[in-house]
């Protein structure tokens, strides 16, 4: 794992992973579900850019069965699922089905960003549906006065500092590495740009689709994860969550942009495991 700096390493080691295809939403659609580890069920949602296995993940994945769904239209093969998917009612309920589907029984909600919005819009309509949640940078809220970053509408080239503190520190340089083959770099940047557009469908032109008035139901003890240089949502966002969910804490790590979990990984990695574990009040 990382040092003490906050840098992200790769010597978490990479669990076996398999996949699960269900065919949900009356047919009309085929979920494609990444599974690995043991233990009690985590559902992890990913942010806007699509599904990436990552040491969080891996770490996760020590304690927990893993289960990360690939949102509509971000599987490879498979572009043109997310016209199958109407409203961000849908999208919950879609999810809801799947969690059945996969016999998953009161797991542990975790959603970064674009996935925070998803994980807690399932504990809001199903509050007896998650064991716990964990947020990491939701969106879903918004305020005049501290607007959310449009990340569809920035330009490739200044994305990096937009997700992260230290856009040149190695953690970042290791997640937004394209690959050395050009057809395979063109095609991975062709990726992310549809991935946006099948998550923007459900949060522009502004990121806000009436969560603030269902947050009230979450029942669920939550963990509200921020970084404090978060150029994308601002930190402040944070607090805003924790007075709407009932039950929850906020942890804000310094030094940290819009993805804790890559940037300041062991810090991210503590606090999820102490709140997990109980032990976090």
């Amino acid at each position: 794992m990382g040092g003490g700096d906050g840098s992200m390493t790769l010597d978490t080691a990479l669990p076996t992973i398999h996949e699960e295809a269900l065919d949900v939403w009356g047919g009309r659609l085929t979920m494609r579900v990444k599974v690995a580890g043991a233990g009690a069920p985590l559902l992890y949602l990913h942010p806007a850019a699509g599904l990436a296995w990552d040491p969080f993940l891996s770490h996760l994945a020590e304690r927990y069965t893993v289960y990360a769904p690939e949102f509509p239209g971000t599987s490879v093969g498979d572009p043109y699922a997310i016209h199958a998917v109407d409203e961000l009612s849908d999208v919950v309920l879609i999810y809801e089905e799947v969690i059945r589907r996969l016999g998953l029984v009161r797991p542990v909600l975790v959603g970064q960003s674009f996935g925070g919005m998803l994980a807690a819009e399932l504990a809001a309509y199903f509050p007896a549906l998650p064991e716990k949640l964990v947020l990491l940078a939701p969106i879903g809220l918004w305020r005049d006065d501290a607007p959310v970053a449009n990340w569809i509408a920035t330009p490739p080239d200044q994305l990096p500092a937009l997700l992260f503190h230290d856009p040149a520190g190695a953690a970042a340089q290791l997640m937004l590495k394209l690959p050395e083959d050009p057809e395979a770099a063109r095609a991975a940047t062709a990726g992310l740009v549809w991935a946006f557009g099948c998550t923007g469908k459900f949060t522009w032109p502004i990121p806000d689709r009436g969560l603030r008035n269902r947050l009230h139901r979450v029942t669920a003890s939550t963990l509200i994860v921020w970084g404090r240089q978060d150029r994308l949502i601002p930190v402040s966002y944070a607090d805003e969550f924790a007075v709407l969910i009932t039950d929850s804490r906020v942890v804000v790590i310094d030094d940290c942009g819009h993805i804790p979990q890559v940037e300041q990984f062991e810090q991210t990695v503590a606090a999820v495991d102490a709140f997990l574990h109980g032990e976090l009040r």
